[in-house]
């Protein structure tokens, strides 16, 4: 009966201690680094109900003496608009549980847009990951909180 007693207390601990580290929507609002050679800062904000992301700051901003342009972009009307600025999240939903689902992300690098869910892995660290078709086929990357 006491050993009973101690797995259920055991158990209680546990699930309460859930409740208590419990994900809010807005828990994934602020500043991120990402990582890589080209590490960059994307802000990450709500507009509505929906969570977008975009690049406020470059390690090496200027290229070749001028500051440097989404020159990747299909869109040629596009390949002159600076990367600073440029928003690379759009259209997030939080899951009401752990995820911020059903959004894209662009890579300037390519100038391609992927299919998108990002989740805490603390509350320092993001994993976003990017794929095409199922999220079987993908990457994931690791962006950390900052100023």
């Amino acid at each position: 009966m006491k050993e009973r007693t101690v797995s259920f207390i055991a158990i209680a601990s546990l699930l309460s201690f859930k409740s208590f580290s419990q994900i809010k929507a807005d828990d994934i609002l602020g500043v991120w680094m990402t990582g890589g050679k080209e590490p960059a800062k994307i802000q990450i904000y709500k507009s509505g109900e929906k969570y977008y992301g975009k690049i406020i700051w470059l390690k090496n901003p200027i290229e070749n003496g001028k500051q440097r342009a989404d020159a990747n972009n299909p869109d040629k009307a596009k390949q002159n608009n600076p990367i600073v600025g440029l928003i690379i999240l759009t259209g997030f939903n939080f899951d009401g549980d752990d995820e911020w689902k059903n959004g894209d992300i662009y890579d300037p690098e390519s100038g391609k847009i992927y299919s998108s869910y990002m989740y805490l892995k603390d509350n320092n660290t993001l994993k976003v990951r990017g794929y095409v078709g199922v999220s079987l086929f993908g990457r994931t990357e690791t962006w950390a909180r900052t100023n």
